[in-house]
């Protein structure tokens, strides 16, 4: 072997050592991304915590409340989960998010794709509650009224595609901009044939308030200590430094063979 080949070998390996290196670098500060924005999320449920006290002697709940009206096809012991996928699908990831947290985004990001290709594919259901942790913990009403219209767009049968769309759209954190209705039609504009007078009256109206003040009742009840708390047949993956979208997807292979 001549002494050009050799060098082209070796300049061609540590391009690839180099390329390798990057690629575990992205990794990290995907992950990374992942377990800081968690903090501003849990960070926020100890401002809940200090709300609650506050108000300890106050008295609960509210009389315009109005009645809890879940959202189509809602399932649930409690009713208060969006379910997507197929329910023959072997495995369930159980997802507990604020459309205002920043963690939340970011694991839609990472994982998004991923679950979309899973439940598409019939092997994998998720059960979306939806709390507002963001506005009892910093004030606002984004994250209430951002749950509702993704509960109004759940009635026309268009959740996931909302779904995403508030994600890739949310603002920061201490900016309620999904308080505003008209915001949350406008980018309901992005879903094909979502805005139709009945959504736009759901959405005005707070058809389903009541029902995202009870899915956020059900996530204090649960113990959870913070957004997103992802579940997958009931064991909390979030906290595990070692997940990403692959093991994922090994996972639910796995529970589809049984």
């Amino acid at each position: 072997m001549s002494e050009k080949n050799r060098e082209g070998k070796r300049t061609a390996r540590e391009r690839l050592a180099v390329e390798r290196e990057k690629q575990k670098t992205a990794e990290k500060r995907r992950r990374g991304l992942i377990v800081g924005a968690s903090v501003v999320c849990v960070l926020g449920l100890a401002a809940v915590i200090g709300v609650v006290a506050a108000n300890s002697g106050k008295d609960g709940g509210s009389d315009s409340a109005g009645p809890v009206v879940p959202p189509s096809g809602a399932v649930g012991e409690d009713g208060t989960a969006i379910q997507v996928g197929k329910e023959s699908a072997g495995a369930t990831l159980t997802v507990w998010e604020d459309f205002r947290c920043p963690a939340c985004k970011a694991f839609e990001q990472a994982y998004g794709p991923t679950i979309e290709e899973l439940t598409g594919s019939g092997q994998l259901k998720v059960d979306y509650h939806l709390v507002t942790l963001i506005d009892n913990g910093m004030g606002g009403a984004g994250s209430g009224n951002a749950a509702n219209a993704a509960a109004c767009a759940q009635d026309a049968g268009k959740f996931a595609a909302y779904h995403k769309v508030l994600f890739d759209n949310q603002p920061m954190e201490s900016d309620d901009a999904f308080a505003a209705d008209d915001r949350l039609i406008d980018l309901a504009g992005k879903v094909d044939g979502l805005v139709t007078p009945a959504f736009r009256s759901c959405v005005e109206d707070g058809k389903h308030d009541s029902w995202v003040a009870k899915s956020h009742e059900a996530f204090q009840k649960g113990g959870f200590t913070g957004t997103p708390t992802v579940l997958f047949d009931g064991e909390n993956i979030y906290k595990d430094r070692s997940m990403t979208p692959e093991k994922l997807k090994r996972m639910v292979q796995e529970a589809n063979k049984g």
